[in-house]
């Protein structure tokens, strides 16, 4: 009986842990610059600019499909490419972020929260803001 008393208090420290707000932290690691277990558009956009950098092995100011190693979704390319021309400037690839935070912060109040970074968008919105 004791045995399964201490798995239970176990399992309900495990959860509590799992749903605090330091596992926010740890999801936002480097890029919640405020830790307020959130990211805003601010600093998403702020956490992109050098993941871009690093991404231009060519240092010719655009990435291509190439260097953005799947990145940009196929399906969001004409999103991100507005002139077509198959790169992306650093402008576009920001502008690129704007989109794929408005699409990741579902309740739209400007924020996107650890749950809201575990939804498919919220995914690919913190692929863009990683280094490499």
């Amino acid at each position: 009986m004791k045995f399964i008393r201490r798995r239970t208090l176990l399992l309900a420290t495990v959860l509590t842990f799992a749903l605090s707000p330091a596992l926010a932290g740890s999801v936002f690691s480097g890029i919640d610059t405020d830790s307020d277990g959130t990211i805003d558009l601010n600093e998403a956009k702020a956490a992109a600019s050098p993941v871009f950098d690093k991404l231009d092995a060519d240092h010719d100011g655009t990435l291509n499909r190439a260097e953005l190693r799947g990145r940009v979704p196929e399906q969001d390319w004409a999103i991100a490419d507005p002139d077509n021309d198959k790169t992306l400037t650093k402008d576009e690839y920001l502008k690129y972020v704007e989109f794929a935070f408005k699409r990741a912060d579902k309740d739209g109040d400007g924020t996107v929260d650890a749950k809201e970074a575990r939804t498919h968008a919220g995914r690919l919105l913190l692929r863009l803001l990683r280094a490499p």
